[in-house]
């Protein structure tokens, strides 16, 4: 539910008349200007909240769900929209908030699914499809990040160099989570 509600940077994009390839920051005091940026700091602390995710996995003693990948992805992600936030809060950092909770609707419906335990997983066979939206996702920000450091966007290269880099570093380690679940886990 938190993850539908954060898809408010697409009501809040539309309403503001954001551009998709290049949103400059809106620093003024603008009503639409403060809420996407309230939005962007909701996003952050829906952060925080994964972030928990991987200490009560600690907790539970579930330590075989705790990959460099679970650890990075949670980790990184606090950081990265921390800093967003507060040096760029909305602009077209907008556009990965907004895909990201996109696929988190998706993908915290599959956790509440199978929450309801093995009579439901017979639902659960879109999984790998799941697994592929997150990995599009990270190709879309890689492709919209890039684009704008090569044109005229008002928008710091800095952020749009670390994102790319960052989204890369991403799309890299769900290929080869994917690999090594879907493609060598058959065999």
């Amino acid at each position: 539910l938190f993850s539908f509600c954060l898809f408010q940077f697409l009501v809040t994009s539309v309403l503001a008349n954001y551009s998709y390839l290049c949103q400059p920051v809106d620093y003024s005091r603008s009503e639409l200007g403060m809420r996407m940026a309230r939005v962007c700091w909701w996003f952050f602390f829906s952060k925080v909240i994964e972030l928990l995710d991987t200490v009560f996995l600690i907790l539970r003693k579930k330590q075989e769900q705790v990959t460099f990948l679970h650890v990075y992805h949670h980790g990184s992600m606090l950081f990265n929209w921390w800093s967003g936030v507060k040096y760029v809060p909305g602009g077209q950092a907008f556009f990965i908030g907004m895909l990201n909770s996109f696929v988190h609707i998706f993908m915290y419906g599959y956790y509440a699914l199978a929450s309801l335990g093995p009579r439901m997983h017979r639902y659960l066979w879109w999984k790998r499809y799941l697994t592929i939206l997150q990995m599009c996702q990270f190709v879309a920000i890689a492709a919209h990040s890039s684009y704008n450091l090569f044109t005229e966007c008002p928008f710091p290269d800095g952020f749009n160099t670390a994102v790319f880099l960052y989204i890369l570093s991403l799309l890299a380690l769900f290929l080869r989570f994917y690999y090594r679940t879907y493609v060598r886990g058959k065999r």
